[in-house]
């Protein structure tokens, strides 16, 4: 069996997310998905199921687990299966424990549909107690908020790029928080002078203390940008530098007055090992 590993969102052909893929998974069980992505250890690892010449079914595995989405994990198979040749450029359909979902692909970037948007509960800054080792580090003028666009994340608001990228998470607190509001994990950000937004992402009850590009979580953000900041059609958004690792992931929305209509996260993937 192949397993293929590439880098999902890279900046320049740096960086990115790193994904193991593999296609063709209709053999394996539920504990032999389970043991090979606990044994490549990637935050994420996604098995690829044809359906038909357009249609997949798709599942994704952390090190401790199932999840329903992983946004950088379904870029880098789609990217993988245009550069084998396995598919070509064109629409496509994937089916996943967070629903059915449209996947576009062409010769440059691969973009997949997310589920429109869901603004939940907001978090107060004393919620977050604990979770970082700066007490005061919240951009005051935005909210803490729990959005979705298939995964229920926190979204937190930071008053600068420098503060952000110098944060020391504590994982055992940022745990017990996720638990409570029954999220898979939170996202930091802050405002960027030559991109949208800068981001961290943490999910430590999924197994992945940090994550370097995150597709779904990104989606998300944008769309509480533009509920929260600025009403745009596409969005450049960066991850990744606090860890070495920059990271570029490509957002368009679109939207009808002030309703958001369609929510599509893309990048490119590079594969670097086989």
């Amino acid at each position: 069996m192949k397993i293929y590993k590439l880098s999902a969102f890279p900046k320049d052909g740096l960086g990115g997310n790193k994904a193991a893929v593999v296609l063709d998974a209709n053999h394996l069980t539920h504990e032999q998905k389970q043991a090979i992505a606990r044994q490549i250890g990637y935050s994420e690892t996604a098995f690829v199921f044809p359906k038909s010449n357009t249609t997949f079914s798709m599942q994704y595995y952390t090190p401790n687990c199932e999840i329903d989405l992983c946004g950088h994990a379904t870029i880098a198979s789609f990217s993988l299966m245009r550069q084998i040749g396995k598919i070509k450029d064109g629409n496509y359909t994937i089916q996943t424990k967070a629903g059915m979902l449209k996947v576009y692909v062409n010769e440059k970037t691969v973009f997949m549909k997310q589920k429109l948007p869901k603004f939940l509960g907001a978090l107060q800054e004393s919620d977050l107690t604990g979770c970082f080792d700066q007490a005061s580090f919240i951009h005051q003028d935005y909210p803490i908020q729990i959005v979705s666009t298939g995964l229920k994340e926190i979204f937190v608001p930071v008053k600068d790029v420098e503060t952000l990228n110098k944060l020391q998470p504590n994982y055992d607190v940022i745990k017990q928080v996720s638990e409570q509001f029954d999220v898979i994990g939170m996202h930091l950000f802050a405002f960027g002078d030559d991109a949208d937004a800068y981001g961290r992402n943490f999910a430590p009850l999924v197994g992945i203390n940090e994550e370097s590009a995150t597709g779904t979580s990104n989606g998300a953000l944008s769309c509480y940008l533009f509920k929260h900041y600025k009403k745009k059609e596409y969005y450049d958004l960066r991850q990744g530098y606090s860890m070495g690792l920059p990271s570029q992931i490509l957002v368009k929305l679109r939207y009808d007055s002030d309703k958001i209509t369609d929510v599509q996260v893309g990048g490119t993937a590079i594969t670097f090992e086989e």
